[in-house]
């Protein structure tokens, strides 16, 4: 009896061993202080190795690096001194003042859509905010944990009645039969678009570039009938076109009215780290229950202890969470105060220059008949 237990001892024991090895799956595990057993990414590329969560290696280097696109209109584009403008940007930028307590401390990476899910899993990003569609896949098979959706959209197309005479907003697949349809590699539109037209009985040319701005060129040359992606997209690059005097570019169609896909996205981490995922999920939340209390980067000053959840969620009272949490008590304080709540990111970047309403979509509050909704901060 002792020998087959010390047989069977010496098995677990191998078993255990491999299971830790972490081969294959480029995974390490670490135990933390508290006895619990946490798994972190290691580096696989040129990003970094990480010894714990996340986390801790962003308050140890002093900076947030940010996974952006930085050549979407309206939600991240690159400056040339390396900083960044745009809905996506300003979430990055909350981040970095919750964890950091400066909303400057960013670093962003612009990212193709091809490259931005290697560049998270290899570490060389620490969050991914790049108008990324949380999917079924993405979030099992890819293993991305995906936060707090922060825009509700849908995929659209855009063409030029001028060369597709008859084009308006209600018009629908049947419109592009026999159309050189352009959008980027490695989305969730390359698949809408191609599965959409096949189901309508539309047959299309369908040709992919690597970044949507390789699209528009297409497009405005000719080469291209329709581009396709999310609608806000649309809406964007129709409006900076027009603003930049392209000729033509306010008669653009943005069609059909009801989008061909849902499209929600979000910033994204690596899996199995669950105390940055509830860092930057709760930036989220925070900036959506300012919204919906009313509470602004301008006053919250006077109405940050206006109720009990308020007084907990900005560290004026003494059943703050945040702390628990490892960030300081005035962690949502901060980004509400450096960056806004997100009724002023939406109209700061979206609404002002795009002309995107948020009034009567999804992007409102619960209350006000969008899908905007946080838990209790309690």
């Amino acid at each position: 009896m002792l020998k087959r237990l010390a047989l069977l001892f010496a098995v677990l024991a191998l078993v255990a061993a491999a299971c830790g090895s972490g081969e294959g799956d480029g995974e390490t595990t670490t135990t933390g202080g508290g006895g619990e057993t946490e798994t972190t990414q290691a580096s696989t590329g040129q990003g970094e190795t990480s010894t714990g969560s996340t986390l801790d290696d962003v308050i140890a280097r002093g900076t947030l690096k940010c996974g952006i696109s930085g050549s979407a209109v309206g939600f991240s584009e690159t400056q040339a001194d390396g900083s960044a403008t745009g809905f996506d940007s300003d979430y990055c930028r909350a981040i970095a003042a919750a964890v950091l307590g400066d909303a400057n401390a960013v670093e962003y990476t612009p990212l193709s859509a091809a490259a931005r899910f290697e560049a998270l899993k290899n570490n060389e990003i620490d969050v991914l905010i790049r108008n990324t569609t949380w999917t079924q896949s993405r979030d099992t098979d890819i293993g991305l944990d995906f936060v707090a959706t922060t825009y509700y959209d849908g995929q659209q197309m855009m063409g030029n009645p001028e060369t597709l005479p008859g084009l308006t907003a209600a018009s629908g697949f049947e419109a592009i039969d026999g159309a050189v349809v352009c959008t980027n590699a490695g989305t969730t539109t390359e698949k809408n678009i191609t599965e959409g037209a096949a189901l309508a009985g539309a047959e299309i040319t369908l040709e992919t570039v690597e970044q949507f701005p390789e699209a528009m060129e297409k497009f405005k040359a000719g080469t291209c009938d329709i581009v396709t992606t999310d609608g806000s997209g649309l809406f964007g690059n129709r409006a900076a076109e027009a603003a930049a005097g392209t000729p033509g570019a306010e008669n653009w169609v943005i069609f059909p009215a009801s989008p061909i896909s849902k499209e929600p996205l979000g910033p994204s981490v690596r899996q199995n780290d669950s105390k940055w995922f509830d860092v930057v999920q709760w930036t989220v939340f925070a900036t959506f229950i300012a919204d919906e209390a009313g509470v602004t980067s301008e006053n919250i000053d006077a109405n940050m202890e206006a109720t009990p959840e308020l007084a907990r969620l900005f560290g004026a009272s003494d059943e703050e969470l945040q702390t628990k949490m490892g960030l300081p008590a005035d962690a949502f304080y901060q980004a509400i105060k450096q960056v806004g709540n997100y009724g002023e990111i939406f109209e700061r970047n979206l609404t002002g220059p795009l002309g995107l309403a948020r009034e009567g979509s999804f992007n409102m509050q619960w209350f006000d008949g969008g899908l905007i909704y946080a838990p209790p901060a309690r």
